[in-house]
């Protein structure tokens, strides 16, 4: 598998987070769902670690830190507030409003990574934050307006994490930097639902087909094969390269969206996703040339 697949491997599954991020309302609390979803990616990956006897570098010292890192602003952080925002917005505006997150990579790895950005990814980029930029202005004060305001400005962390992860030592396998930002997720979450607990806010659990349904996804595709895909790509090419190719996923989570009756896209949507895709089409057609 190349590392231009595997990132849109890792699109397709994205592509469905925001539509079961919706299903999860009511049935699970956010952070209750990320961490029951981490525990299973953490079981995802258990036999391959221990199978090639990979604890020894899963807990190093040398790396403990940094793996601390992508667990929190990887996982813990950035996936419950988007698993809260969807309580306010709808998974299309959830799904497009992500694009945020190519603003940051460009910063990001321009910045720590001393990644050099292509015209082309420039003017691809461009047109992705276009297209968030419609969509978040036509919503302003709107009941979505909270939920949108969430995800534009927590989208960073997940770049700020995987920055971290390209600058881990090059001879980690991208199976035990999953495990490591599953396991090392836990101490964040346990904490979160710990103040939860003291503040008395309520915890939903209802145990029917549709909680499992979402809970598999999760933990299964979400918190692992997503997670093997993506670290396969961003070791391989550029950070800011990769996020704007898979941030073109909104495609699948509207069409997902409108199929199964959670909204009906609206000519603002649709541009601002016709918008972004362009731009995440340039940018894979820039990594084509350079021989990816």
């Amino acid at each position: 598998m190349s590392p231009l697949t595997a990132a849109w491997i890792c699109w397709a599954i994205v592509g469905l987070s925001p539509i079961a991020g919706k299903f999860a309302v009511g049935i699970i609390s956010p952070v209750l769902l990320v961490f029951l979803g981490t525990l299973i990616g953490i079981l995802y990956f258990t036999p391959w670690i221990t199978k090639n006897k990979k604890w020894g570098e899963l807990l190093s010292r040398k790396t403990w830190g940094k793996f601390l890192f992508i667990g929190t602003f990887g996982t813990a952080f950035p996936f419950s507030i988007l698993l809260i925002a969807l309580h306010y917005t709808t998974p299309g505006n959830a799904a497009i409003l992500q694009q945020s997150e190519l603003f940051y990579s460009l910063l990001i790895a321009t910045i720590f990574l001393r990644e050099i950005p292509s015209k082309g990814q420039l003017a691809g980029s461009a047109l992705i934050v276009t297209g968030v930029l419609i969509i978040l202005l036509k919503e302003h004060y709107t009941p979505r307006w909270m939920g949108d305001l969430l995800i534009v400005g927590s989208t960073w962390m997940l770049q700020a994490g995987s920055a971290v992860a390209k600058k881990l030592p090059k001879h980690l396998d991208y199976r035990l930097i999953g495990m490591a930002r599953n396991l090392f997720a836990l101490p964040a979450l346990i904490i979160i639902l710990a103040v939860m607990w003291l503040l008395k806010e309520p915890f939903i659990l209802q145990i029917n087909l549709k909680m499992f349904a979402v809970l598999g996804y999760t933990g299964i595709f979400k918190y692992g094969l997503a997670m093997v895909v993506w670290y396969k790509a961003i070791r391989a090419l550029d950070l800011s390269k990769v996020t704007a190719i898979y941030l073109s996923y909104p495609v699948l989570s509207l069409l997902l969206s409108a199929a199964l009756g959670l909204e009906m896209p609206s000519l603002y949507q649709i541009g601002g996703l016709l918008i972004t895709l362009a731009g995440a089409y340039w940018v894979s057609l820039s990594v084509k040339k350079e021989g990816h």
